[in-house]
């Protein structure tokens, strides 16, 4: 029987219940779910995601998928609590497929893993895990021991034939041809049937990251019930889902310890202490490992690395709104603008807020997809300018304070609301703006070098320029009395107003998607050159001043590459102006 390419509801009793858990993975899950689709053409599924993120990017990235459960979970739960919080949420099915986000599933992999567990009895089947260039991934693991650990100490991925006993990975290429029962895999994919999920119970939320699916597994075993592993199921992980630090990698070192201390002696633990002591002493020479080898040292220190962190989330009912408007100026953002308003729905839906998007000199679907959100009101004007944007914004305008929004940004609720806020009290203030944060997600590695350095610099977080969104109330804008011709109208409205007048709100930040390549960035850095020259004339003292808070940004060969990076950012941006080049630059690569 064939299935359609949608999911099923969650009240319905499927084949198949998918548990993904998120954290700040807006680019990587849609694409996952895409895969999954495939999936639905002969068995049914249900997709439940629990997000662990901090802001509702994953959220607005899921929004249309209408058959899909997504949920904020209230924090940072890890990925047991995470995992435990779907299940919960997922109601009944033959099977609970575990998932990172960063998968990507081949034709048929989820109907193979089924094929094997009914064949076999197992309790759970994992799936054959390739890397983005099509090699095998090791994701095979034996019980960790103490001969095991020693011999990763010593060996670490060196000869990977060496006996079973001296290494946890199963590195035999053997194993990765043929379907077998294993000690425990990684928990990137795993098919767990429904009957054991209820015999085994929660995942140990104790371990927040790491080392949760080596514990789940051997309970799984100690149940009675076997681990298969299963080549034909396919599936390419990215293994970016998790993101990688020094804290993350002291943690999985860490884990492991406590793994072994829950199931085993104190003594042997104590052994067992002592080769990953030795496995981190011997890698603390590397870049960011000694300060694995102190986590490990100091067991004192093992409640400071990360663990679950939940957080009171205040809703935000409609009548607490504060009321407002949002004018969006808008050249050619078909491709981006219906994430912008989705996630001003609410707002619009409240009545509190005003939106108006102010489209100059579109040739595409602009103005139709903002004509399609309820409430929204579009101004179209002939020749492209963002400032006549602006103004044509405010003379459509009704409502005080204003928030001037770039149509390529999302606007969280919680900043939408605090920077209105802000502007609404009579405290003085006349220009404000939420705090923001750089996504370099997919660009280039000096780029990221270049925002990184850029992130250290204080005019970053004290400016009105950069976060795409600043706001005035009536009196600040009096002043203005209206958008002047200029390239750079954040730069112009941040010399308007004195230290006192404005000011940043400490709140869910915006996320700036900055440019993914060398060339997109030097074009939006003429386009800021030349901004930057009509309100402060040519490159002088605003220059040395940029440069001596750059010289105090460093700390290190790291950070002093990062400064360099974005000195000849600097330098090359500025050429193409010094010469008189004059045209419309604006950055396609973070509109893809």
């Amino acid at each position: 029987m064939a299935y359609p390419a949608r999911f099923s509801p969650l009240t319905e009793h499927t084949d198949v219940a998918v548990l993904v858990v998120t954290y700040n993975n807006e680019h990587d899950v849609p694409i996952l779910i895409e895969s999954l689709r495939q999936e639905t053409r002969d068995q049914t599924i249900k997709v439940i995601v629990a997000d662990n993120s901090p802001t509702r990017s994953t959220l607005l990235a899921l929004a249309p998928c209408d058959d899909i459960l997504v949920f904020r979970t209230g924090g940072n739960l890890g990925y047991a609590g995470g995992i435990n919080a779907a299940t919960r949420r997922a109601g009944a099915a033959d099977a609970f497929l575990v998932l990172n986000p960063d998968m990507r599933l081949q034709p048929g992999a989820v109907r193979a893993m089924r094929e094997k567990m009914a064949a076999s009895g197992a309790g759970a089947v994992v799936p054959l895990l390739v890397d983005d260039d099509g090699s095998i991934y090791p994701s095979l693991r034996r019980e960790p021991s103490i001969t095991r650990a020693f011999g990763d100490a010593l060996l670490g991925s060196k000869l990977p034939g060496r006996p079973g006993w001296l290494s946890e990975m199963d590195y035999d290429a053997d194993s990765y041809r043929q379907s077998h029962t294993v000690d425990w895999a990684t928990g990137a994919a795993l098919l767990i049937r429904a009957d054991i999920v209820g015999l085994v119970g929660e995942w140990d939320e104790r371990y927040f990251l790491y080392s949760e699916e080596t514990d789940y597994l051997r309970r799984i075993r100690a149940a009675g019930a076997t681990v298969w592993f299963e080549p034909r199921a396919r599936m390419r992980h990215s293994r970016g889902g998790s993101g990688t630090s020094p804290m993350l990698d002291a943690l999985m070192a860490v884990n492991k310890i406590r793994y072994v201390r829950k199931f085993n002696s104190s003594h042997y633990a104590a052994a067992f202490h002592s080769a990953v002591l030795l496995s981190a002493f011997l890698r603390s020479p590397l870049p960011g490992r000694s300060q694995v080898f102190l986590s490990v040292l100091r067991r004192k220190g093992w409640d400071r690395l990360p663990r679950m962190q939940r957080t009171v989330e205040l809703e935000i009912k409609a009548e607490s709104i504060p009321p407002g408007a949002v004018i969006i100026p808008a050249h050619n953002e078909a491709a981006v603008i219906r994430r912008t308003l989705a996630a001003l729905a609410g707002p619009i839906a409240s009545g509190a807020v005003e939106v108006v998007v102010a489209c100059n000199c579109c040739t595409d679907a602009t103005a139709d997809v903002a004509r399609s959100f309820p409430g929204v009101r579009v101004v179209e004007l002939p020749q492209a300018s963002k400032t006549g944007a602006l103004n044509a914004g405010d003379r459509e305008a009704t409502r005080w304070p204003r928030l001037y929004l770039d149509a390529d940004i999302v606007l969280p609720l919680g900043a939408l609301c605090a920077t209105l806020a802000s502007l609404s009290d009579s405290n003085g203030v006349l220009c404000a703006r939420p705090s923001f944060r750089y996504d370099t997600h997919g660009a280039s590695w000096p780029v990221r070098a270049y925002y990184r350095a850029r992130n250290r610099l204080p005019q970053a977080s004290e400016s009105m320029w950069g976060a795409g969104v600043y706001g005035l109330n009536l009196k600040g804008h009096e002043r203005l009395a209206e958008f002047p011709d200029v390239t750079s109208d954040d730069c112009y409205i941040d010399r308007l107003y004195g230290p006192a007048e404005k000011v940043v709100i400490r709140c869910e930040p915006v996320e700036v998607r900055t440019p993914r390549s060398t060339g997109a960035l030097l074009a939006t850095l003429r386009r800021v050159y030349r901004g930057n020259s009509e309100l402060h004339g040519p490159a002088g003292s605003h220059t040395a001043v940029t440069l001596r808070e750059l010289a105090k940004s460093v700390r290190g060969p790291a950070s002093a590459v990062d400064a360099s990076c974005y000195v000849v950012f600097a330098l090359a941006g500025r050429i193409p102006f010094r010469r008189g080049r004059r045209r419309w630059e604006r950055d396609e690569t973070s509109r893809r």
